[in-house]
């Protein structure tokens, strides 16, 4: 769902906004206690220590697991039904981590893995596993979660197939790579090693748009000729950070940001004048000062160097600017698909009318505009809600309209003015509906409710509270992420009478 973000940087999941409709800070909720599990017996095993496993099952991580003497065991790389000599990375009081030393016995799922480092950085965990098998994987991610907070009714749900790609490659419009030198002083750009702050170098990646790679080695071979001042991350000195390229798939449009330690941008004249000769495909060059140590990735303060200040990206026949901080979904082929299953789940008649929740700057309340009598949004960056507005009238859209706030302050003073809403669509970030916010839909209760969840875990989690009031009619799973274990999904709730 578009807004501004301001994420780390880890590995490729890392997309999602921070914040949204309501305070980001997760409310103390309470949720149905879980039986006690069995005391583990405490078994002796150290580091380093190989044996023989079988895989039972995978887990919401697409980490394979297995059991040694009634401990669980963790390992990425593993597929169910394969016997492996794992090997022990970790040791917890219940549960042990491993490595594949061996595989004896291979699933006839595994297949090879386009990128060399997919065993290494976050976004291909499930890159060795063939694409039928990841869409199965990803509806039994759904079931699992469900399991585990069991929501009223979970067992009867109507879990429907995952709906996937034709071409599950080439689809991230967006590349956010950080940028180091190696200890042979060559600069790198790629993403951190899991678990650690190595820099692994991303010369290609099979899951990016063929234009961002194209453009971030360009970038990086710039960097290296003109000697720039890259950023040490221990020394906290040095300027370029991180490089990202978007790419609207639907236009010409690609962006390039230059993400910051300073306000500072040596060699900036010869720079542009590189991009402007070599990379006429760049049509908006921007700098982001995000200066000291921080995980978040982004700085408040953008400035515009070359081209547009925005690039457009169009979906379901309408124009979206995309500023520099913009948040939007990052496979913008399978976003069609996701935003038309939300369209379906509405189901809106003649005369209803619609709150986005979660607005960004406007894609799925605009694409609601043509069926609804009025769409109304609301969200917490101005930013956003001035993008969202402008895209409303750049469309020749009149029926919608988006404020800046809370949903839980905005919705109840609408309601006092005489506004009641027929349906409410959010599309929350990976840490679920704020607790305020479920509280407040639940007081105005519309009889129409669509949750867009990019967490299967949160969403099982808030449909503990939501489903007391709401029926879960179905929830479609949609793939927005291939080769890795990530799950959107389109939930279509209605209210019990």
């Amino acid at each position: 769902m578009p807004n501004y973000e301001s994420k780390n940087h880890r590995g490729f999941h890392n997309d999602r906004r921070q914040h949204g409709a309501g305070n980001r800070s997760q409310s103390t909720r309470n949720y149905r206690s879980k039986p006690r599990r069995r005391e583990t017996p405490q078994v002796q095993v150290e580091i380093g220590q190989r044996f023989p496993l079988t895989i039972k099952r995978m887990g919401i991580n697409g980490e394979g697991i297995g059991y040694y003497k009634r401990m669980a065991v963790f390992i990425p790389g593993a597929l169910t039904g394969e016997e492996v000599v794992a090997e022990v990375t970790s040791v917890a009081t219940r549960y042990l981590r491993a490595k594949v030393h061996r595989i004896r016995q291979t699933s006839p799922h595994r297949v090879d893995p386009r990128d060399s480092y997919a065993d290494q950085v976050g976004g291909f965990e499930l890159e060795h596993l063939d694409y039928p098998e990841q869409l199965k994987f990803k509806k039994d991610v759904v079931a699992q979660s469900l399991e585990r907070y069991q929501p009223a009714g979970y067992k009867h749900y109507d879990l429907r197939p995952t709906l996937g790609m034709d071409d599950p490659y080439g689809y991230r419009n967006k590349a956010q790579f950080q940028v180091r030198r190696n200890a042979a002083g060559q600069v790198e750009a790629g993403l951190y090693a899991e678990r650690s702050h190595d820099l692994v170098d991303l010369p290609t990646c099979s899951v990016q748009m063929p234009v961002t790679m194209h453009v971030m080695r360009a970038v990086v071979a710039m960097l290296q000729d003109l000697d720039m001042p890259i950023y040490d991350e221990e020394q906290g000195s040095g300027i370029v950070k991180t490089l990202v390229v978007r790419a609207a798939a639907h236009t010409d449009d690609v962006q390039l940001v230059f993400i910051t330690n300073s306000t500072k941008l040596p060699h900036k004249h010869e720079l542009l004048t590189r991009i402007a000769a070599e990379l006429p495909e760049v049509t908006s060059v921007m700098q982001n000062i995000n200066p000291g140590k921080t995980s978040l990735v982004w700085g408040d303060e953008t400035q515009h160097l070359a081209g547009a200040e925005a690039i457009t990206e169009k979906l379901d026949g309408l124009a979206f600017k995309l500023s520099a901080r913009a948040f939007l979904q990052l496979n913008p082929y399978q976003m069609e698909i996701l935003y038309a299953e939300a369209k379906k789940a509405l189901d809106l008649q003649p005369g209803e009318t619609v709150v986005d929740a979660y607005s960004g700057i406007g894609t799925i309340g605009l694409s609601l505009a043509s069926v609804a009598e009025e769409v109304r949004g609301m969200d917490v960056i101005p930013e956003a809600v001035a993008d969202a507005n402008e895209n409303a009238a750049a469309n020749g859209i009149t029926n919608a309209h988006y404020e800046l706030g809370t949903a839980e302050d905005l919705l109840p003073k609408w309601v006092m003015a005489g506004f009641h809403p027929d349906a409410i669509v959010v599309d929350p970030p990976r840490t679920g509906l704020d607790g305020t916010l479920i509280e407040t839909i639940l007081a105005v209760r519309p009889p129409k409710l669509v949750y867009i969840s990019c967490n299967p875990s949160t969403l099982a989690k808030d449909l503990v509270e939501l489903a007391h009031d709401y029926r879960v009619d179905y929830i479609q799973s949609v793939d927005m992420m291939p080769q890795t274990a990530r799950c959107e999904a389109v939930v279509k709730l209605s209210r019990r009478q």
